[in-house]
C-alpha cells in the first residue's frame, strides 16, 4: 500500500521526450509538484545538466540553482527539480541567455534560444473561464495561473499574451479558423500550421484540422491545439524548420544533399 506521494522515478519510466540515455543510471530526477504535469514537463536539472551542459553532476546543478542564477518566468527557482513546461521562459542573467521551452516536430522538448525582448512575455492557453467568490470573473491557464478580471471576449481554448513583469494580459488570440497554431500533444506534437476547420463530436473528442506551410493536412484533438498567432504571423520566434515534419525519405534526401555539399 502506498504511503504518501512518490519520491522516485525510474529512468526507463521517465518521459521519452526528455531524451535520457537508457544506461545513465537506474533513476531519473522526478519533477516537483508545480504548474505542469509530470509527463508534460522537464525538471531544471535535466535542462541544465543534460541539455545545456552547464553542470556535470547532481551536486554541481544544486550549487547552480542555489546560487539563484536561474529564473523561470521571471522568478528565481532554487529547486533543481522544478518542472518547466511548454512556453516557459528560462532566464540566466549571468550569461545573458534566454530560452523558451517548445517542442520539435518529433514531439521532444526543444530549448529554443530567444532574445531579451521576447523573454518579457509568454503565451498562455486558456483552459477554463469561470466566476469565483463574490462574482469575480477569472480564467485558468495551461501553466496553472488564475487571472482575475480578464477581457470578456476571452473564451476557453483562446491564447493570451501575458507580460511576465507586470503579470497583465497584453493581447489575445481567438481559437478560430485562419489562425496559426502549435500542436502540443498526440502523434503530431511539435507541428505548426493554420487551423482550417473544427469538427464537433458530442460525447467524444472535438477534432481540429490543420494545414502546415507546405500543404500537408492533419487532424488532432482540440485539447492539443495551441494558437500562437493571428493569421500566418506567429507571436513568438519559431524553431528551425518552422514546425514542418518531413517524411523519412525527405529527411534522408536532405541529409544526403548536405553531405554532398560538404564534400
Amino acid at each position: 500500500m502506498a504511503r504518501g506521494p512518490k519520491k522516485h522515478l525510474k529512468r526507463l519510466n521517465a518521459p521519452k521526450k526528455w531524451m535520457l540515455d537508457k544506461l545513465g543510471g537506474k533513476f531519473a530526477p522526478r519533477p516537483s509538484a508545480g504548474p505542469h504535469k509530470l509527463r508534460e514537463s522537464m525538471p531544471l536539472i535535466v535542462l541544465l545538466r543534460n541539455k545545456l551542459k552547464y553542470s556535470l553532476t547532481y551536486n554541481e546543478t544544486k550549487k547552480v540553482t542555489m546560487s539563484r542564477a536561474i529564473k523561470v518566468d521571471g522568478k528565481v527557482r532554487t529547486d533543481m527539480c522544478y518542472p518547466t513546461g511548454f512556453m516557459d521562459v528560462i532566464s540566466i542573467d549571468k550569461t545573458g541567455e534566454y530560452f523558451r521551452m517548445l517542442f520539435d516536430v518529433k514531439g521532444r522538448f526543444l530549448i529554443h534560444r530567444i532574445k531579451k525582448e521576447e523573454a518579457s512575455y509568454k503565451l498562455l492557453r486558456v483552459k477554463a473561464v469561470k466566476v469565483v467568490a463574490k462574482g469575480v470573473p477569472t480564467i485558468v491557464t495551461h501553466d496553472g495561473r488564475t487571472i482575475r478580471y480578464p477581457d470578456p471576449l476571452i473564451k476557453t481554448n483562446d491564447t493570451i499574451k501575458f507580460d511576465i513583469n507586470s503579470s497583465k494580459i497584453v493581447d489575445f488570440i481567438k481559437f478560430e479558423p485562419g489562425n496559426l497554431a502549435y500542436i502540443t500533444g498526440g502523434q503530431n506534437c511539435g507541428r505548426i500550421g493554420i487551423i482550417t476547420h473544427k469538427e464537433k463530436h458530442p460525447g467524444s473528442f472535438d477534432i481540429v484540422h490543420i494545414k502546415d506551410s507546405v500543404g500537408h493536412s492533419f487532424a488532432t484533438r482540440m485539447s492539443n491545439v495551441f494558437p500562437i498567432g493571428k493569421g500566418k504571423q506567429a507571436w513568438i520566434s519559431l524553431p528551425r524548420g518552422k514546425g514542418v515534419r518531413l517524411t523519412i525519405a525527405e529527411e534522408r534526401d536532405r541529409r544526403l544533399a548536405a553531405k554532398a555539399r560538404d564534400m
